[in-house]
């Protein structure tokens, strides 16, 4: 009976609002970029946006670690990817401003893909090494601003919200910048919507933030490089709920 009540709220009320906030979301970040406010409108509408779509859905929220970062830094954050809502989590959540590395399709999604370009995020085009490249280029050029950015290292959303191995794009640009790599562990998106479902669940999410890892001294080699990448995923892996272990 609850689970009726709650789809009924969701798609009479919750879903509705949600359309209008990501329309007025999307605009005021276009309009406030436009306008030279990038610092402010890249964050805070979509933190806000992000924070009230979690509450929409009445799906509670705890944050762990929040003390391991400072507002002051920037950061390569990287993150399991378990469902759409890790962006919610992450983005209204974090508690410091940050800009997405994202696939590249979501830059023809109307409104959402001229608000993401206005911002400054950063879009992924691995169709060629030489596109993918320019990519990470674009994303080291954001950093070098003074700025944090957010990548999934796994590249796509989990099918059974179990991680897969870390690619190795987020831990060059880190190297490349001489930034702190800060792993996030996710639980609790996989339940709300998981990839290819339009069928939203109540559920508890978590999101626990773990002390930042120095780049300095790491092995630059592919090789090198993608065992710090296994090395981030243990750790992000060591706080997992039991059921995507």
């Amino acid at each position: 009976m609850l689970r009726i009540l709650y789809i009924f709220y969701l798609w009479l009320f919750a879903v509705p609002v949600f359309l209008v906030l990501t329309v007025l979301t999307a605009l005021s970040v276009i309009i406030g970029c436009l306008l030279g406010g990038e610092r402010v409108f890249s964050y805070y509408p979509g933190m806000i946006w992000s924070r009230l779509t979690c509450w929409l859905t009445l799906c509670p929220v705890e944050i762990k670690g929040r003390e391991h970062i400072n507002r002051g830094e920037s950061y390569v954050f990287v993150a399991n990817h378990q469902g759409a809502f890790d962006i919610f989590l992450i983005y209204g959540f974090l508690g410091v401003p940050i800009k997405w590395v994202m696939k590249a399709g979501i830059e023809k999604i109307p409104l959402v893909g001229a608000a993401c370009r206005a911002a400054g995020f950063i879009f992924v085009d691995n169709s060629t090494a030489k596109s993918a490249a320019r990519s990470v280029k674009e994303a080291e050029r954001c950093l070098k601003n003074g700025a944090s950015v957010a990548v999934f290292p796994e590249g796509s959303r989990t099918y059974d919200g179990k991680m897969i191995r870390f690619k190795k794009g987020a831990y060059q640009m880190a190297l490349d910048q001489h930034l702190p790599i800060v792993p996030i562990t996710l639980n609790g998106p996989f339940n709300v919507l998981p990839i290819g479902s339009l069928n939203i669940h109540r559920y508890k999410m978590e999101m626990v933030i773990h002390p930042p890892i120095s780049t300095d001294g790491v092995d630059t080699s592919h090789k090198g490089l993608q065992q710090f990448a296994d090395y981030t995923q243990e750790i992000i892996a060591s706080a997992l709920w039991e059921q995507y272990k």
